[in-house]
């Protein structure tokens, strides 16, 4: 079944065999099957060619979660386009950005910004906007629903052609798009499929967003892979999550998933009993969150790393040492090296560097970005990732923290995760972020911001105080300030660069 387009044919193999089988329920206790969910991708499909997609043409969608969102992904890939989700949070400037870079011949979003965000699309070459709303209707779906009698015959694509790309967060410069291949999509899921042990028997909670990898490539690429279901949710919701475990076998969620889990009463060992396995992503998962959520469930939370540009690149051992404070293992296929982040040479086992990876996970590179893509991926075939980390004597890599996060202080390089760890080991902290911030005579100025207990009566002196005798004095914080929380972005990463714009001056 869809000979000839490498992605849809293997994402359609593990469920060809059983046309009832459940791809998705819905919290309203509908099903959608498996034959269902293709019948309706295949009309997506056809309802873009309709509009004029073309081989390799982008279809653009800011749209809210839904199954029909779904569908229109791999209606994408069936009509031989490129996906390109967008994140819902994006303002119109944003979109604009994006819209022009990428070209899209097809863009399509909700219906109350439709207006507004057609004459923006048109005006800049977009032949179709259409819309896609949350419970599944819109211009687009009415489309699709009159072309399914219609006969497809799905668009050939091989493994080298362009699936979808996404664009990064834009955090140093312009935002850049990481094209991802059809290989580089169907290896990460077929990978994980196998190393975290997913079956047709399976039932995933799905509550990510679905305009990223974690929630898109990771969720449902490998759910597709496997033939098995989801229990989809259209936003995270702790109670609800806690209440459809019996019925379910897998969790994948980023660190705040956990941490707002472990507030709920009624969280116990009994309560999880049917869950196998609980993946985290994203950002990092704070030891002591992985540590209370054993103590509380019996299970040990499996803790993985990938970015846009890769995928998934390491994970924590389905069966084994799954160990707190790291990210596990490079995944089959993968290679991870650390690098001196000057040279580029290989370090030794235990020193801190440049995490480069290599594999068929990895991206073509960077949409009309030539000398950026040069930049960050080697000629070898090794990107550089932007993380700082190491791997210990067991292989397990561990991240640092980014490199642009580095704070250089009078000469001498601090890496913040390593204050950060011993900050949040204090009585009275829920997390830390170390920032560095313009300093005349050091260049940089060690900065801690910290989340106390809302019981806690911590001080700056204090801080300083616990610190004074672990670190170098040029690691300690010069400045320390408390706050009721940490700015994050919608994947749960601190924002970094929000707190050094607010604590610069």
């Amino acid at each position: 079944m869809y000979e000839g387009n490498y992605l849809a044919q293997r994402l359609r193999a593990s469920s060809s065999d059983g046309a009832e089988r459940v791809f998705a329920k819905k919290l309203d206790g509908s099903v959608i099957s498996y034959q269902a969910f293709f019948d309706g991708a295949e009309a997506y499909a056809k309802a873009l060619i309709l509009k004029g997609l073309k081989p390799n043409d982008r279809v653009a969608v800011q749209a809210d979660k839904s199954v029909e969102a779904l569908q229109l992904y791999i209606g994408t890939i069936l009509a031989g386009g490129v996906f390109l989700p967008l994140n819902t949070a994006y303002t119109t400037s944003e979109v604009s950005y994006f819209i022009e870079d990428a070209s899209p011949s097809i863009f399509v979003c909700d219906s109350v910004n439709h207006a507004e965000l057609k004459t923006i699309a048109e005006n800049l070459g977009v032949l179709a906007v259409e819309t896609l709303d949350a419970n599944g209707s819109g211009s687009l779906s009415d489309l699709a629903k009159g072309m399914k009698s219609e006969p497809f015959e799905v668009v050939p694509r091989t493994a080298d052609d362009l699936a979808s790309f996404l664009y990064t967060s834009g955090t140093t410069g312009r935002s850049k798009g990481a094209m991802l291949t059809h290989e580089n999509l169907w290896i990460n899921a077929d990978t994980l499929k196998d190393y975290w042990h997913f079956s047709q028997s399976d039932v995933l909670i799905h509550a990510l967003p679905i305009f990223h990898i974690h929630g898109l490539f990771v969720a449902i690429n490998t759910t597709l892979a496997a033939g098995s279901s989801i229990i989809f949710m259209p936003s995270y919701d702790a109670e609800k999550i806690l209440e459809l475990m019996p019925e379910a076998t897998v969790l994948m969620g980023v660190p705040t998933f956990y941490v707002r889990l472990l507030a709920q009463a009624g969280l116990t060992k009994a309560s999880v009993s049917n869950m196998r396995l609980f993946v985290s992503g994203s950002a990092p998962l704070l030891a002591e969150t992985h540590v209370k959520w054993q103590e509380q469930t019996g299970t040990a939370i499996l803790e993985r790393y990938g970015m846009t540009e890769t995928n998934m690149n390491t994970s924590n051992p389905y069966d084994g040492d799954r160990r707190p404070g790291t990210v596990g293992l490079p995944l089959p296929s993968v290679e991870v090296i650390i690098t001196d982040p000057s040279t580029g040479e290989k370090l030794p086992t235990g020193e801190v560097g440049s995490i480069e990876v290599r594999g068929p996970n990895v991206f073509k590179g960077y949409w009309n970005m030539p000398e950026k893509t040069k930049e960050e991926l080697r000629d070898n075939g090794f990107f550089i990732t932007g993380d700082l980390g190491m791997i210990d004597d067991r292989g397990y890599v561990s991240i640092i923290g980014r490199s642009k996060d580095l704070i250089i202080t009078g000469g001498y390089n601090v890496y913040p995760k390593e204050i950060e760890l011993l900050i949040d080991d204090l009585d009275g902290v829920v997390e830390s972020a170390v920032i560095g911030i313009p300093h005349a005579d050091f260049g940089e100025a060690v900065t801690a911001v910290i989340v106390a207990e809302s019981d806690a009566t911590l001080s700056e002196a204090d801080i300083k105080q616990a610190l004074s005798t672990d670190i170098a004095k040029f690691k300690q914080p010069k400045q320390v300030f408390f706050v009721d929380e940490l700015p994050r972005n919608t994947m749960g990463k601190v924002q970094k660069n929000v707190l050094r714009d607010t604590y610069s001056s």
